[in-house]
């Protein structure tokens, strides 16, 4: 009732509601390298069991830039036949030209995408001005047969995605929102403030800035620590729609090592290292990146411990 409407959720002028959390999973291997699909259908099944809204798909945790276009659509089909209906099938597409996002879009949708993810292209980022990328965006939008979020993570693009470009977009029908791992809180106050009367809805990419995103009208967040921990993300999202605040704070402040350990200090391989321990299939990276070394597996695991996550 009261408590998700002030969470932001979207206007009736948005055809899709993407409030909640979502895990950006992970793309398990076998021994060989190859993708481990009857794991990765054991991991899709023991989320579905948690209170996500539903699962990202090819998200940065997913190492889609080292999968090729074939793995990447057997990856959707496969999650999309064991995932439950009623959650949400999020799958990123992004590429560096805009003909072959669309491209992506359109087979990302036939195999089961419910709505897209399009990060920023970055490799002539000298050239990615807010003109280009509004330009790119919309094109992408026009053309894609399901809804559409923006996605910046300048983290790994070296490109944040300006807030005007993110304004300008969001009365585009087929635009419903974005994912935002910058972690500058301002600035998605900023653009939830102006997009409002667009229904337009902003996603906390990361859990480590989750409740302060959701403070200034972000309606969830796709966060790479759902992996492992995502009854605990979840919890902090819904102590925040039912209004205990002191609760989802010390929650919060719980998650923000361990977030920043999967994410900047150990990346993807933290992120399957630490879902072997929660009996989650998390198993090898792909080159060029590398594993971690029990040296990095220990302290990765005692900043688990020392946030009583793990015994």
């Amino acid at each position: 009732g009261l408590a998700r409407s002030q969470a932001g959720q979207a206007s009736s002028s948005k055809c899709l509601d993407i409030s909640g959390i979502y895990p950006p999973i992970t793309t398990p291997y076998d021994s060989t390298g190859s993708i481990a699909y009857p794991e990765l259908q054991g991991n899709v099944n023991r989320w579905s069991g948690l209170p996500f809204r539903g699962i990202v798909v090819h998200g940065s945790t997913g190492e889609c830039v080292l999968l090729s276009q074939k793995e990447r659509l057997m990856v959707v089909e496969t999650v999309r036949s064991v995932l439950p209906n009623d959650k949400l099938l999020v799958v990123g597409v992004g590429q560096e030209s805009t003909r072959a996002t669309v491209e992506l879009a359109v087979e990302s949708a036939k195999a089961g995408a419910q709505a897209v993810l399009v990060v920023t292209p970055c490799f002539y980022k000298g050239r990615m001005s807010s003109a280009a990328l509004s330009a790119h965006f919309k094109e992408v939008a026009d053309s894609c047969p399901v809804p559409v979020i923006l996605y910046s993570v300048p983290g790994n693009t070296g490109v944040d995605l300006p807030a005007e470009v993110a304004i300008g977009l969001a009365s585009h029908p087929n635009v419903v929102g974005m994912k935002d791992s910058g972690g500058d809180v301002t600035k998605l106050g900023y653009i939830v403030h102006k997009t409002k009367q667009h229904g337009f809805q902003v996603l906390a990419g990361s859990a480590g800035f989750l409740l302060p995103a959701l403070e200034v009208g972000a309606v969830g967040g796709v966060c790479a620590l759902a992996n492992t921990l995502g009854t605990e993300v979840c919890e902090l999202y819904e102590k925040f729609l039912k209004g205990d605040r002191a609760e989802a704070r010390v929650l919060q402040h719980r998650l923000i090592a361990p977030n920043t350990a999967v994410t900047k200090q150990f990346g993807i391989a933290g992120v399957k290292a630490s879902m072997d321990w929660f009996g989650y299939y998390g198993g090898l990276v792909r080159s060029p990146l590398l594993q971690l070394g029990s040296d990095e597996q220990r302290k990765l695991r005692d900043i688990f411990v020392a946030e009583k996550f793990l015994d």
